[in-house]
């Protein structure tokens, strides 16, 4: 029998690890926001056993989908999903999305996406710490996000 939890949890789980500590998701910062996010990354799911059914995506861009443009950082995981004959049938992804006014120095980045996958050659915590030195952070550390909006999408 796996200890993983099953993929149906995972939001369940990501809101925890969020609000852990008693703060609302309004008053985290991106540091916060990616320590505890990672914490979560680091809990396995019951997924598949394919190199690919597991992955953390860490992008941002500035982007007007939804009205005006904002600086949008996403931290995502997404889970393989197999039909009953073991084949691939969709993802879901399980976002944390923060946001942020479209600032000169924002827009500036540019666009940028990085993923990490369990059951591959590589780390999470040096994918994480990776991350973490990018100019990005430099940029964006001291900014509050406008909103912090976790949701889950089949794609």
């Amino acid at each position: 029998m796996s200890r993983r939890l099953p993929i149906d949890r995972a939001e369940e789980r990501l809101h925890h690890e969020l609000v852990r500590g008693q703060r609302p998701l309004a008053a985290l910062d991106l540091d916060d926001v990616w320590l505890r996010f990672v914490r979560f990354g680091s809990r396995r799911f019951d997924t598949a056993d394919t190199p690919d059914a597991d992955g953390l995506l860490f992008q941002y861009g500035t982007h007007a989908f939804e009205g005006p443009p904002v600086f949008t950082l996403d931290l995502a995981r997404q889970f393989e999903i197999n039909d009953a004959s073991g084949e691939h049938d969709h993802y879901v992804q399980l976002h944390c999305e923060l946001r942020y006014e479209p600032l000169p120095q924002l827009r500036a980045l540019g666009h940028f996406e990085s993923w990490f996958f369990h059951d591959t050659d590589d780390e999470l915590k040096r994918w994480a710490d990776g991350l973490s030195r990018r100019e990005f952070w430099t940029v964006v550390r001291h900014l509050h996000p406008q909103g912090i909006r976790i949701y889950q999408e089949q794609v």
